[in-house]
């Protein structure tokens, strides 16, 4: 990993579906998260997603790239324009800064959401990468870029493992 070096993107549909459970999931119930009607009443054209569900799929977007054992150390996002159904927000990552230190490397990815309207999230996300799960992580990346890709066995989870 260097600085510069970018992610690769991740393109997630945002449906009604994942707008209604990620504010179910972080007990967000203000209405504008799932009810279209008294959202409109409120100025909005439809439901939106909830930043605790963005801060979540930014978290994806940084393990599904290092691996199941990086550590998140720090998420700084803000919001922009709202995610809405019928969309498709695209994650992309830039690394900034990578520290090598004795357990591993500590490296800041920039991290921009954009969907068709405008930047959704922007921010950066520090990871600890452990020294065992770098050679790893490198291995994921190539098989990760190509939509509907399979990881090597070599980089398949093992059983019981998150995903």
């Amino acid at each position: 990993m260097r600085v510069g070096d970018a992610l690769p993107p991740l393109e997630i549909e945002i449906t009604r579906t994942l707008i209604v459970a990620g504010a179910i999931a972080s007990r967000d119930y203000q209405d504008v998260h799932h009810d279209a009607e008294l959202a409109r009443q409120k100025g909005s054209p439809d439901i939106f997603m909830n930043i605790l569900t963005t801060n979540g799929l930014v978290g994806r977007f940084i393990t599904d790239h290092f691996g199941p054992t990086a550590v998140l150390r720090r998420v700084a996002i803000r919001l922009g324009v709202p995610n809405y159904p019928g969309d498709t927000m695209v994650l992309t990552g830039t690394v900034e800064e990578v520290v090598e230190e004795a357990e591993g490397e500590t490296v800041t990815v920039r991290v921009v959401g954009a969907n068709g309207i405008g930047k959704h999230v922007t921010g950066s996300v520090t990871v600890t990468v452990p020294a065992q799960a770098q050679a790893q992580a490198q291995v994921l990346v190539p098989a990760q870029a190509s939509v509907g890709g399979t990881l090597p066995d070599s980089a398949a989870p093992a059983s019981g493992s998150r995903s």
